[in-house]
């Protein structure tokens, strides 16, 4: 049974990775009346193409020339993007105004992804980790500051619950990296919270693995689906989707809880339309 009225914490390395992984669950926890606050570990920024950014821009632009805007802040920002976009090489770091465009776009996606399962803004909280402010596909190593930010939201939640993202195979080891900040911070949590282990967009469980599965209804993997939607970035052709699976990562999560269903149905025990798997630590 998933525990009611409890504050538990949903630490999601991406933006997207919490409806990716746990949408289903989230719903039925948010059904259940838990405070959940969802901390989205890294802005994603350097997953969103140049042309997201340029149709954002083109927005604000009109908007601008409408007067709905100041037309010169408008212009000033889309002349900066612009003339960057003019002249930059393959493999260059974004202009500061870029790289906070696309972090705005993930945010935005996140929290209309939230809405779809139940939540408002307000459950997010955006850490926007020091390690990954690099702009570039390397990132720095896990320092104090990235533990300090997560100690923080620890103490100030203080949750029973806590889900992490165990999925270690991500294409950038972005995942890796939040996990041991959590580690790191755990360790300073007077009163540590039960931790539950999810996976990612590249793999699931195993039901021999597995310490909880979680039934999911037909309606609610479209639930799940359509959350997945809301982060338009990374929908038809993500930047980063991984070396050996070109679909998209709402097709990968139906095959992935559908099978991991009729694994169990081929067991003999109870059939169900669909499962999400979690491991207890």
């Amino acid at each position: 049974r998933l525990p009611p009225n409890e504050r538990l914490i949903l630490f999601s390395p991406h933006p997207d990775d919490d409806v990716i992984s746990m949408g289903g669950i989230l719903h039925k926890l948010v059904e259940n009346e838990n405070e959940v606050v969802v901390a989205y570990m890294t802005s994603g920024n350097i997953a969103v193409f140049d042309h997201d950014v340029r149709r954002y821009v083109d927005f604000l632009e009109r908007m601008g020339e409408e007067g709905r805007l100041d037309p010169k802040k408008a212009g000033a920002l889309a002349n900066a993007v612009h003339e960057f976009f003019d002249r930059k090489r393959p493999g260059e770091v974004d202009i500061p105004e870029v790289q906070d465009i696309k972090r705005l776009i993930r945010e935005a996606e996140a929290v209309s992804g939230l809405e779809t399962v139940g939540l408002t803004r307000a459950a997010s909280r955006f850490l926007n980790l020091p390690f990954y402010q690099t702009g570039k596909v390397r990132k720095d190593p896990v320092g104090p500051a990235d533990v300090k930010i997560v100690r923080d939201l620890l103490e100030e939640v203080r949750p029973s619950l806590i889900f992490v993202a165990g999925d270690l195979s991500d294409p950038h080891g972005t995942h890796r990296m939040c996990k041991e900040a959590i580690d790191g911070a755990l360790e300073h949590v007077k009163d540590k919270p039960e931790i539950w282990l999810y996976r990612g967009a590249w793999q699931e469980w195993a039901i021999h693995e597995a310490t909880w599965l979680v039934p999911l209804s037909q309606e609610e993997l479209r639930l799940k689906i359509q959350a997945i939607f809301k982060h338009q970035s990374q929908k038809d052709s993500a930047p980063f989707p991984g070396g050996y699976d070109e679909r998209e990562f709402w097709q990968r999560v139906e095959a992935r809880n559908k099978g991991t269903a009729a694994e169990l149905d081929r067991f003999g025990l109870a059939e169900y339309y669909a499962m999400e798997a979690y491991v207890v630590l």
